[in-house]
């Protein structure tokens, strides 16, 4: 059970449900190729049924974690920190942010939106999920759009949130894993005939790193 002050303190972001926090290389988007430090935030109720990662969704199977040593962990690394989940912005991200920066760390989020925008970001992933739609915040500030293709319908999806989006935002199609080998070849075609958008692939998979 987690103590009253333990409460008060993840309420505040000052702890944070931490399932894990890696160095690697960015594999998806627009960022891809970049030495970033990732730190995977507990807790999801968007409900993928494709979800590489369920075991993020319960967030009190994963320790309340002080932030500022998550903050001493991501600064022996790379510049860039990215925060992911789980869905991260169902806690509170100012304090998290806040302390990055001050380190001259740069400010990483990708989100399905589906929560308010809080925290200072130098770029935002926005990956909508249908389960739980992004909030119009998220969608008018995303630096990046990147949809999940894993069937036909996902394109419809997908130029549905593309059309909420701001004018400066990246737009990117990505195979779901697990169905790869069949939606590839339609997002090829898909972005030959649509070029406002790009692909994007999960290249940490085929490099066999985290």
């Amino acid at each position: 059970m987690v103590d009253t002050k333990t409460k008060q303190l993840i309420k505040e972001g000052k702890m944070l449900p931490l399932m894990e926090e890696f160095y690697t290389i960015q594999g998806e988007g627009s960022h891809t190729g970049t030495a970033s430090y990732f730190i995977r935030i507990g807790g999801c109720d968007v409900g993928c049924h494709w979800c590489d990662v369920k075991e993020s969704w319960n967030a009190e199977l994963h320790p309340p974690t002080n932030t500022d040593l998550i903050v001493q962990n991501a600064k022996k690394y790379a510049k860039t920190v990215v925060i992911t989940g789980g869905e991260p912005l169902m806690w509170d991200m100012s304090f998290l942010t806040q302390r990055l920066q001050e380190q001259n760390l740069k400010t990483h989020i990708e989100t399905s939106g589906a929560y308010n925008l809080t925290g200072v970001w130098d770029w935002i992933c926005l990956s909508p999920k249908k389960n739980k739609l992004p909030l119009k915040e998220v969608s008018d500030n995303a630096n990046e759009l990147k949809v999940i293709i894993f069937n036909k319908d996902d394109f419809k999806f997908a130029e549905a949130q593309a059309s909420k989006v701001n004018s400066n935002c990246q737009l990117f199609l990505q195979p779901e894993w697990s169905n790869r080998e069949k939606m590839t070849p339609m997002i090829v075609d898909y972005v030959m005939n649509n070029p406002q958008w790009k692909i994007s692939l999960q290249t940490h998979k085929y490099l066999n790193i985290p």
